[in-house]
């Protein structure tokens, strides 16, 4: 990228640093009211996306003034192959040029030195890709990440496999039934929702179910189910929104889904840090 500096912080956010070699870039959102030791959210676009796709969409701008937190939008790299931007969840691995666990460490120090974020409070979210790299840095970076939201992302297979977090991690995953990019029985590139769901439930030891049916609030006929398991180690929770009639689309106020995927995240990551649930 060294030849479009310019062109790539202009389209691709406001601060970059280089990386192997790549310029890699990323947004931020303040909170009108800044003090030390806030909360950071990483959020992660989908693939073929940029920063401001995922800032249109995902609403946490309004939450991060409201709650004060911060959020951080980083840009993945662009695939040699496709000339797309892309995370390298692990299911791109042979050919991405981009090692993003190193970029997103990289962002989580850089936030620190400039505001002094909350480390206990590092979060991780994203769409489909980025849902899915979401997972990656909680396998792979974990002592870091106190919690993970993702929508339509499940794991890669290779990071299914070789996962190792550090720690009881919060999860909550949102995913339509009608999803046919990131299909709930998975595909060669997905692990299938419910052994991804498995296998947070089963590192974190959690041993009660709960489940809730969700109202059918734009009067379509069809609402969803909330799955949460609890009673786990250090008092996290793993919770999964299966919404009928849902595709690939992030639910907001704009689009007449039953639910607004950045106020459900936030209020479930909120009570976590990486220490697992904050003492009220």
């Amino acid at each position: 990228h060294e030849n479009y500096e310019d062109d790539y912080l202009s389209e691709y956010g406001d601060e970059c640093i280089q990386i192997d070699g790549l310029y890699r870039c990323w947004d931020i959102h303040i909170p009108d009211k800044l003090d030390n030791k806030y909360p950071l959210v990483l959020d992660l676009h989908g693939w073929g996306d940029t920063v401001e796709d995922q800032k249109n969409i995902s609403g946490f701008q309004s939450l991060a003034d409201t709650d004060d937190f911060i959020v951080i939008y980083p840009q993945g790299s662009i695939l040699p192959s496709t000339g797309q931007p892309h995370w390298n969840d692990s299911g791109w691995t042979s050919e991405s040029p981009a090692n993003d666990i190193d970029f997103i460490s990289s962002l989580i120090d850089w936030a620190y030195a400039e505001y002094q974020i909350d480390l206990s409070r590092v979060y991780a979210t994203g769409k489909s890709n980025g849902g899915k790299m979401s997972y990656h840095l909680a396998c792979n970076l974990g002592y870091r990440i106190a919690g993970v939201a993702s929508f339509g992302g499940s794991k890669t297979p290779n990071t299914y496999a070789t996962c190792s977090p550090n720690q009881p991690t919060a999860i909550v995953h949102i995913h339509g039934r009608d999803d046919t990019v990131v299909p709930i029985d998975g595909n060669g590139r997905s692990t299938p929702l419910t052994d991804m769901i498995d296998y947070w439930k089963n590192y974190n030891a959690c041993d009660q179910e709960t489940i809730f049916a969700l109202p059918d609030l734009n009067n379509d006929g069809y609402g969803g189910s909330l799955y949460r398991y609890h009673s786990c180690l250090n008092n996290v929770a793993v919770e999964l929104f299966l919404m009928e009639q849902i595709a690939h689309d992030w639910p907001t106020d704009l689009n007449d889904y039953d639910i607004i995927a950045a106020d459900e995240i936030w209020n479930f990551l909120q009570q976590f840090n990486i220490n697992g649930r904050i003492a009220q």
